[in-house]
């Protein structure tokens, strides 16, 4: 059984949620991935980045290794979103972190914040920056697991 397919009862379901990191090329793109997959697209998903970055192929590859393909968009910046509100806005990064406060500001929002380690940082062979990103990967399935749990047939 690969990490998204386990099934978990969350106490509270957003109905939408914002992932929030510094460029939307890793961290952020990835929890909108696996958000999908985790929730079987029942839940309204983005990703941005205060900044706009580019697809990063390790983030991508790490998807493929549990089965998402191609779930990886092309990186969005948070103006972008400007004009909409999500139940829940998770950022990644604590530069994201300092800024959701006023993106959210005025809307019935709950606003969390998941440390998560930049896997670009990663020196070494090509094993050793995967894994990094594995790292990452994983640890974002744990934390969506538990937050918004599985669909059941």
């Amino acid at each position: 059984m690969s990490p998204v397919d386990a099934p978990q009862k969350p106490a509270w379901r957003p109905q939408s949620i914002l992932f929030v990191c510094s460029e939307n090329s890793v961290r952020s793109p990835m929890a909108e991935a696996l958000a999908r997959k985790i929730s079987g697209n029942k839940i309204y998903v983005a990703s941005v980045g205060l900044r706009r970055g580019r697809i990063d192929d390790f983030a991508a590859t790490v998807l493929r290794e549990i089965g998402i393909e191609g779930g990886i968009r092309a990186p969005r910046a948070l103006e972008d979103f400007e004009d909409e509100a999500f139940d829940l806005v998770v950022s990644l990064t604590p530069e994201a972190r300092d800024r959701i406060a006023e993106f959210a500001r005025g809307a019935p929002t709950t606003l969390v914040y998941w440390p998560t380690p930049d896997p670009t940082v990663v020196e070494g062979s090509r094993e050793n920056v995967l894994d990094a990103y594995r790292g990452v990967r994983d640890g974002l399935v744990r934390r969506i697991r538990d937050l918004v749990g599985t669909e059941t047939a």
